[in-house]
């Protein structure tokens, strides 16, 4: 096996793993900010804290990942092998950075949906407190 080759796919692979995480870090939590403030009424300090955790924690596992499944083992004996390569690595990691968003996104709406649940059971609660006038 040609090891200048597995290098140079090493080097093409890494930046494009932190450029395609970064890019859709920095896209989801931009926008989740949005379902924060709503899943927490508003108050922007905690929302931007929550925000700023799941972003940590999306970094983290998604940069992991990409570390974790950098070996190639297989003969890159020329150009076309190392772009085949590549394309299955990088397709992989995108497919799973896919999933990750959505899961994401599915956790954002869940915890819209709890939240508005627990506003609810709040208001139905102090409606029952109240003293009809």
């Amino acid at each position: 096996m040609n090891h200048s080759y597995t290098v140079i796919a090493y080097l093409i692979y890494l930046p494009i793993a932190l450029l395609l995480t970064t890019y859709v870090a920095t896209t989801l939590f931009r926008n989740g900010l949005v379902f924060m403030r709503d899943i927490f009424f508003g108050r922007e300090d905690i929302a931007k804290a929550t925000n700023s955790l799941f972003k940590i924690g999306f970094y983290l596992l998604n940069l992991g990942f990409a570390l974790y499944i950098l070996q190639i083992s297989d003969a890159l004996n020329g150009t076309q092998r190392i772009i085949e390569v590549l394309s299955s690595k990088i397709g992989g990691f995108s497919i799973y950075l896919g999933v990750m968003l959505f899961f994401n996104l599915f956790l954002f709406f869940r915890g819209k949906k709890v939240s508005r649940q627990k506003h609810d059971e709040r208001l139905a609660l102090q409606n029952l407190a109240t003293p009809a006038k």
